[in-house]
């Protein structure tokens, strides 16, 4: 028989105990789907982001957060497993992870957390990512988000959503492009001005005003089920569009990512961030904020101190890889590997003497800059060339040189920069398990249409790292 003095001390440490979970945040991540974060209203973007926009002003904007893949299905195991892109098995594009492999779901269910994923996938197998899935369609079944907000604030249960948007993705048909006249739309410096890329990157902007409307709806839904103050909201842009020079590319328009992050009492309102975080870090800063320890063996690292206001730096340098092999229209191989410090971006193409393709490569955009080209137009021929035709070695100043024009691989006076970061460009290499080219020869055996039917990977046995 338990003693009246027992019997309080364990209702005490059961109300304790109830007291620890209810203070555990709710944890909701919206992702957008190629959408280049320079574009975004409160980037300095022409977009009308209403939405995001205030969720800047109400949490912490972070001016250099990375993905270490520019396409869609790599990102994704990305941020869901903690796990660079070649460690984890899914680094081509329509890939899985390796069997075994644990996600954000294994890691937040012990803690107490319903994990759900409504939208778009893009990520397998079942068995590695066993998220409570909604949704027949790529985006976000709101619905189904309100019923879980409903059903969590019954239960008193934290849950962590990612909200997975399929915008801005082509075909751009979502969104008013009234909004934005193909005549007056302003067109990056990279751009080749043609009535093709006007009337596109207008549809291109209305559609990145829809997702903003995605994320009003999920933050309005959030205030009407209770939860606004005990949730830690991340809303990102993904990889950049599917215009040339950003998705499909290494360069900052294709890897680097917008992030804002709201956690109110924890995160300073109107806040920005200049420390380098990557999209590998999202599950342990959840795991952190969530009252758990990250894994050891995870790449990423918990960036809650940077949440916290306690630092402004986290990550020295960050590593993207490219696989064109798989992926439509793309080069058979042309594998890119990069590594970026805070001011410089060293990039490394496998065959130079390969023309780069991809999808893009057949848009009726890129099309019209080829034509323009060879009517004569010294401008867009170069636009041309510099997609097409890569150098073996890309170095940046990206602090001077934002969009990566300037190539300095042959200057003398940047050779010890390039030196450093060639040597921690392998490192990484090598610990990840990259062998480079050999690693792009079996990218097709990591794609999801031959997991369907059955055949296992080969374990590439050439260790030539760039040959």
């Amino acid at each position: 028989m338990t003693s009246p003095r027992v019997a309080v001390l364990l209702g005490l440490l059961a109300v304790s105990h109830v007291a620890s979970a209810a203070e555990r945040p709710n944890l909701v991540f919206v992702i957008a789907d190629d959408c280049t974060y320079r574009d975004l209203g409160c980037y300095g973007g022409q977009a009308h982001t209403p939405n995001i926009d205030r969720l800047a002003e109400e949490g912490m904007r972070f001016t250099r957060c990375f993905q270490a893949a520019p396409m869609c299905s790599p990102t994704r195991h990305n941020v869901y497993t903690g796990l660079y892109p070649v460690k984890s098995g899914a680094y081509p594009n329509h890939t899985f992870a390796k069997d075994g492999t644990k996600s954000v779901v294994h890691y937040l269910k012990p803690l107490g957390y319903r994990v759900a994923l409504s939208g778009k996938k893009h990520i397998s197998p079942n068995t590695v990512f066993p998220f409570e899935y909604s949704g027949k369609a790529n985006n976000p079944d709101m619905a189904a988000i309100g019923e879980l907000f409903a059903e969590c604030r019954e239960s008193e249960t934290p849950f962590c959503l990612f909200a997975c948007s399929n915008e801005p993705h082509s075909p751009w048909n979502k969104g008013d492009a009234s909004r934005y006249p193909p005549e007056k739309v302003e067109l990056p410096s990279y751009f080749v001005d043609t009535p093709e890329t006007r009337e596109s990157m207008s549809k291109y902007l209305a559609e990145i005003t829809y997702y903003d409307g995605q994320v009003g709806e999920i933050l309005d839904l959030l205030e009407k089920h209770g939860h606004a103050e005990n949730t830690l909201v991340m809303v990102v842009s993904e990889q950049g569009s599917s215009f040339p020079f950003a998705k499909w590319t290494l360069y900052d328009s294709g890897i680097q990512s917008g992030m804002i992050v709201r956690w109110s009492g924890r995160v300073k309102p109107g806040s920005v961030a200049d420390a380098m975080v990557e999209y590998v870090d999202v599950l342990p800063t959840f795991v952190e904020a969530a009252g758990g320890k990250p894994a050891d063996l995870l790449d990423g690292k918990s960036f809650v101190p940077v949440l916290a206001g306690k630092t402004d730096e986290h990550k020295t340098h960050v590593f993207a890889e490219m696989t064109t092999r798989g992926i439509i229209n793309g080069s058979e191989t042309f594998g890119i590997r990069s590594i970026r410090s805070g001011r410089f971006k060293y990039i490394w193409n496998f065959t130079p003497e390969t023309p780069f393709k991809n999808a893009c490569t057949k848009s009726k955009e890129f099309v019209s800059w080829e034509a323009k080209a060879k009517a004569g137009d010294e401008d867009a021929a170069d636009k041309v060339r510099r997609y097409r035709q890569r150098p073996g070695v890309e170095l940046y100043d990206v602090t001077k040189d934002p969009y990566e024009w300037t190539n300095l691989a042959d200057d003398p006076e940047y050779a010890d920069v390039q030196a450093d970061l060639r040597r921690r460009l392998e490192a990484w290499m090598k610990e990840q398990g990259d062998l480079g080219q050999a690693t792009e020869a079996a990218a097709k055996e990591r794609q999801g249409r031959n997991r369907k039917k059955g055949k296992k990977p080969k374990t590439p046995k050439t260790a030539s790292a760039g040959s």
